[in-house]
């Protein structure tokens, strides 16, 4: 990784983007008739988040591994209503319209043309690597992602912070402490604690019966982590109550591993990329020629000029 001190890494949920691009982003082709609506998105996605931070390190984290193994085996519905196909003698392929799975390897080649920093690790998500530059980063960092699972990197003090594009790249909220403690009423360290308790659908986490939102923020107000609330419950002498006591108890097969698979990894070994953000394409025929076959030359010049600043 790059140690650039002149300004902030910007790391990009890559999926996370492309599929907001795509059902986001009307219909459009090439001139071969594929869409590219997907990749004309993400490209001006990018170009915007670029002139707007003007980050000194950009990182387009990719899912390797978008439902990892060692995951599965912890908590079997991990993602499970996304899988489409289910083989013992391939990964689980992951459910994606064929209008955009074509354009996520032209995706993929833009960004090289442009000598983008591209980072996946096999085994794991975009969210591990993610968490993994967060956590290992020695400059200011900004996140940018639609995923609510994220906010567990927030951090004031090194000043890391999620941009939340779940209404849009162009309607991002700056996820900062604050923000957290007065959406959720804890605090962005106790983030992945908070969502195993209440639960995410999306990703298959059943929670724990009966405990939402304002139960779980309670609980964590109350004890701290996820090892305090479990221990209360054990704990015929703790002051909590027999309600959540019984809730907590007869989720503890599904409290002992799930802290596991939500929080996201941060010691992956990164391999020290150039993290650098460009300031012109790295091969200008290349992203020409791109440009050209795709039909994408408005968002590939907005990209060059956003690069140039």
């Amino acid at each position: 990784m790059t140690d650039s001190q002149a300004g902030r890494l910007m790391l990009l949920d890559s999926a996370s983007m492309y599929f907001r691009a795509f059902f986001g982003v009307p219909e459009i082709a090439a001139p071969d008739g594929t869409p590219v609506n997907a990749v004309r998105g993400f490209l001006d996605f990018i170009s915007r988040l670029v002139t707007d931070y003007r980050p000194s390190d950009l990182v387009c984290c990719w899912d390797n591994d978008w439902r990892p193994q060692w995951r599965v085996d912890l908590l079997p519905s991990y993602k499970a209503h996304r899988v489409v196909a289910e083989r013992s003698d391939a990964p689980d392929v992951e459910e994606v319209p064929d209008p955009l799975e074509v354009q996520v390897p032209i995706i993929r080649d833009v960004l090289e043309a442009f000598g983008l920093c591209v980072r996946g690790v096999d085994g794991y998500e975009a969210d591990d690597v993610i968490g993994s530059f967060a956590t290992q980063a020695t400059q200011p960092v900004d996140v940018v992602t639609g995923d609510r699972d994220l906010f567990q990197l927030v951090d004031d003090v090194r000043d890391v912070r999620v941009l939340y594009i779940a209404r849009g790249v162009g309607r991002h909220e700056r996820v900062t402490n604050d923000w957290v403690r007065e959406k959720y009423g804890i605090d962005a360290a106790q983030y992945a604690d908070f969502a195993t308790l209440r639960g995410d659908a999306s990703d298959g986490l059943p929670g724990v019966a009966g405990v939402g939102e304002k139960t779980a923020a309670t609980l964590l107000g109350r004890f701290g982590d996820m090892d305090g609330i479990v221990a209360a419950a054990l704990d015929p002498d703790s002051d909590l109550g027999p309600g959540p006591r019984g809730k907590i108890k007869a989720a503890a097969g599904y409290l002992e591993v799930a802290p596991r698979v939500v929080a996201v990894a941060r010691e992956l070994d990164l391999d020290s990329p150039d993290t650098r953000l460009p300031r012109e394409p790295r091969d200008l025929a290349r992203v020409a020629e791109l440009g050209t076959t795709w039909g994408i030359e408005s968002p590939v010049q907005r990209l060059t000029e956003a690069l140039c600043g």
